[in-house]
């Protein structure tokens, strides 16, 4: 139990250390490319607004009003282009191709650039003539189609380097976030031990009080019920307090062997003997223990165990792993109710189904089921003298055998708990 909350406790922090850094390196990330998207549309802007080609220096010189070109300021260039800097047109690489009203290149210019040829220019140009999109990516290039009379111009502007810068800090990014998580996940598994050691040790005073406090009630209990059976020999047997008080003590006699049991189970859960036996056998012969009870409660009840089946464990604990169950289904179970067993071996595993109908299923409350002292139908209790603790007892002997055990109820007037163990 300890392990499973310490499990959650790493399971969560981890989710959590994952999803913030998922939102920072997402959102970074996300940022830089829109900044590379938003810088090449800048530059595309500027050349397609200049016929594919870039404005003379001594153009923005007269544009902004500026006589001296040595005072030429980075301030002076705000407004052309959005903040471009005046190196712009010596450090972009671009080629521009003309199509015409068919799709067909009539014009290449790659000037501008060393690593692409006309042929690979035009191609480009070709493959982007039937896209819906005026702007994108191809390759290494940002695209824009400039319309014009004569069909279109495509200009084709090289982010291989701010692309290239990007791709390597989103992998930096990501080893970095990586490697965060791993030193996160080892130092949460380091305090965690020291966060769940007050509860460890907590849990296990309590297991021991448990033990120990049902040792030394036993004791008592073994005296009153001997006094009472003295009693009983004198006054008779017919004395009703006499015998009330025999019956409340042999059930408080086996809830304490119950809560003792439990309490070893969950303590030694992982030094249970496993053994091969013949599963089959030890179901048909438990099953078998139940139809009287059944058919004295006018209850029909089915079983369906296929043969031949082995499993490896303990076999007195499978036993009453099953009879548990088994006398659940009958105290719960509705009057003239249906009852079935049924065992079957998919593939490395075992199923053992036990179904009972019942005037009405709380579904809301199945999980519920194998908390220690808790019953659904409370109304009942007097009735069928359960306490509320042996579907807990059979929760522990499935996870003790590294199985599964579940509750489902199809329309609220059954139960089936199904057990899976491997």
């Amino acid at each position: 139990m300890i392990k499973k909350l310490q499990f959650k406790f790493i399971a969560i922090s981890m989710l959590s250390v994952f999803l913030v850094l998922l939102v920072i390196i997402g959102s970074i990330n996300v940022m830089n490319y829109r900044r590379i998207v938003r810088d090449s549309e800048k530059v595309l802007s500027v050349l397609a607004e200049n016929n594919g080609e870039f404005p003379g220096r001594h153009e923005l010189l007269n544009d902004y009003g500026v006589k001296d070109r040595k005072k030429l300021r980075f301030d002076d260039l705000r407004g052309f282009g959005d903040e471009l800097s005046p190196e712009m047109p010596y450090e972009s690489r671009y080629f521009t191709v003309q199509l015409n009203s068919n799709g067909e290149a009539v014009l290449v210019d790659t000037g501008k650039i060393v690593a692409i040829d006309s042929e690979t220019a035009i191609e480009y140009a070709e493959n982007l003539w039937s896209r819906k999109s005026d702007s994108g990516f191809i390759s290494n290039y940002r695209y824009l189609r400039q319309y014009n009379p004569g069909g279109m111009m495509i200009i084709f502007l090289d982010c291989r380097k701010n692309l290239s810068s990007f791709r390597s800090f989103l992998f930096y990014s990501l080893i970095c976030s990586l490697a965060g998580m791993i030193a996160f996940a080892v130092l949460v598994l380091l305090l965690s031990r020291m966060v769940m050691k007050p509860v460890q040790e907590s849990y296990d005073k309590q297991k021991s009080f448990v033990i120990d406090a049902g040792h030394e009630i036993k004791t008592p209990l073994t005296i009153i019920d001997a006094d009472a059976a003295i009693l009983e020999m004198e006054c008779g047997e017919d004395n009703e307090w006499i015998s009330d008080i025999r019956a409340q003590t042999r059930r408080l006699t086996s809830l304490t062997k119950d809560l003792i049991y439990l309490s070893r189970m969950e303590e030694e859960q992982n030094r249970v003997q496993m053994i091969d036996f013949p599963l089959s056998d030890v179901l048909t012969e438990t099953a078998q223990s139940f139809q009287s009870l059944a058919k004295v409660q006018n209850k029909t009840f089915n079983v369906d165990i296929q043969p031949m089946m082995n499993l490896c464990g303990d076999e007195k604990a499978i036993t009453q792993l099953v009879s548990i169950l088994l006398d659940n289904a009958l105290k719960y179970s509705d009057h003239e109710g249906i009852i079935s067993l049924k065992a079957r071996q998919r593939g490395r595993g075992v199923y053992i189904e036990v179904f009972n109908t019942a005037e009405s299923v709380e579904t809301e409350n199945l999980s519920r089921l194998f908390d220690r002292f808790y019953r659904a139908d409370k109304s009942r209790n007097s009735e069928t003298g359960g306490y509320g603790i042996g579907l807990s007892i059979a929760k522990a002997i499935t996870e003790a055998h590294k199985g599964k055990i579940t509750a489902a109820s199809a329309d609220g007037r059954s139960l089936t708990i199904t057990v899976v163990l491997p």
